[in-house]
């Protein structure tokens, strides 16, 4: 009986130390999952990290990120490496590590429907004013996104923005000081979509906390974003999706106890015996 666990990273799992939003005592351990230049700069709490290594001996857990597979690289999550995991919001289906060249074609393809991507560029760039930006980056020839200043962007901007890339098939979404600009054929949902296929996934259990969550959220039998994010901040709301109680890394933890209780959920429900003796 296969279950899998899609889980956004960055902010569902994994906080920088800005994001961990912890107040008063006593403080939760940590456990460090990326380091950048030798520096430690990505966190679960201690519990969350022995909660996910056993998970991962329950089900089958796939990492899904709008990182680039380089910057995905650089988080080593507790218990044995994933098989699956999706990078640059879909774009990307790593299988043992190594891109799945069939996944590629299809992402080839979806994305041929969508505005070109040269001109989503050079609108992003001619627009995000080197004022308040401080750099633009293109992903892959996938999407691109902007790194704003620590005062970020202009008022208005963010709606005018998210009308020019709806007409043109894109979709924006703000991410702490990020704005990701998503060609609507690229998603999560897609992918994991795939990987439930291949393992006979019977049940999907998903988290994530932004707008390019939604579509893995709504994919899933059940879900649940943190109390924080693109998607709390919005009232965003679905039948069949939580909400933690908690912010920063403590509604990481929270993710990791909810699928850990769901999954023994399913696990109870499956065995006859169990059903039998309850």
């Amino acid at each position: 009986m296969t279950v899998l666990v899609a889980t956004d990273l960055d902010r569902t799992l994994v906080y920088s130390r800005a994001a961990l939003a912890l107040t008063g005592a006593p403080l939760p351990e940590l456990t460090c999952v990326e380091r950048r230049f030798g520096k430690p700069v990505g966190f679960l709490t201690a519990a969350a990290a022995r909660g996910l290594a056993a998970l991962a001996d329950q089900a089958v857990l796939v990492p899904v990120t709008t990182r680039l597979p380089e910057q995905l690289a650089r988080i080593t999550l507790p218990g044995p490496p994933a098989r699956f995991a999706v990078a640059a919001n879909g774009g990307v289906l790593l299988d043992s590590g190594l891109p799945d060249r069939a996944w590629q074609r299809r992402v080839t393809t979806a994305l041929a429907e969508s505005g070109s991507f040269s001109e989503v560029v050079q609108y992003v760039r001619a627009n995000c004013d080197p004022g308040w930006t401080l750099q633009v980056r293109e992903a892959g020839g996938l999407f691109c996104y902007a790194v704003l200043a620590e005062a970020g962007a202009p008022d208005g901007f963010l709606a005018g923005a998210a009308d020019w890339a709806a007409a043109r098939g894109w979709s924006l979404s703000a991410q702490g000081r990020k704005l990701y600009w998503m060609p609507d054929g690229l998603t999560k949902a897609a992918a994991v979509r795939e990987v439930a296929s291949r393992v006979g996934a019977e049940l999907m259990l998903a988290a994530g906390d932004s707008l390019l969550d939604r579509d893995l959220l709504l994919l899933a039998d059940r879900g649940i974003h943190p109390a924080h994010g693109e998607l709390f901040a919005s009232g965003w709301s679905a039948p069949g999706v939580e909400r933690t109680g908690a912010a920063g890394v403590l509604a990481g933890q929270q993710i990791v106890e909810w699928f850990a209780a769901r999954v023994a959920e399913f696990g109870r429900r499956a065995d006859p015996a169990t059903t039998a003796i309850s």
